[in-house]
């Protein structure tokens, strides 16, 4: 009976698109990642006021005294007018996470990862300040992925 040798030939690696669509790719997942992560940012300074202080942030908004205050902190009964900034950035971050999640599946989609990578970069755009630390460390791998197989560059 004769063992079967290991193969010594390294397995070549396959991509979802060439290198140029993947660099594409790797480019719109930045930019919506640092979006994201800012927006993040002001969401959890809106937590804050609404939360530890009960307020509003409000742009133009009229005061107890009738003074109109061009960027504000509002009690939610205290406001007369003005643009509530408090909700425009819990929707604005809704909307730019959905986009960002569509930047994720593009990305793990071409460099076909395990699905354990695409739940990774969709949780950076939860946590606050991880989708910079999530971003910064799939650029290197995307990177180094794309150096270490040249050849599959082509696929058509």
């Amino acid at each position: 009976m004769t063992e079967t040798q290991p193969s010594t030939t390294p397995k070549k690696r396959r991509f979802g698109g060439t290198h140029s669509q993947i660099r594409s790719a790797l480019t719109f997942y930045k930019v919506l990642a640092y979006a994201t992560g800012v927006m993040l940012l002001l969401v959890v300074v809106e937590m804050i006021a609404a939360y530890g202080f009960g307020s509003d942030i409000i742009a133009g908004g009229v005061n107890a005294s009738g003074d109109t205050v061009p960027l504000g902190m509002f009690t939610k009964d205290s406001n007369t007018g003005g643009i509530n900034l408090s909700t425009m950035v819990l929707i604005v971050h809704g909307w730019m996470y959905v986009v960002y999640l569509f930047a994720d599946f593009r990305l793990w989609q071409m460099m076909r990862w395990p699905f354990s990578k695409f739940i990774v970069l969709a949780l950076g755009g939860v946590v606050p300040l991880m989708s910079f630390i999530v971003e910064t460390r799939t650029h290197r791998r995307v990177e180094s992925e794309l150096a270490e197989h040249p050849e599959a560059a082509k696929r058509y």
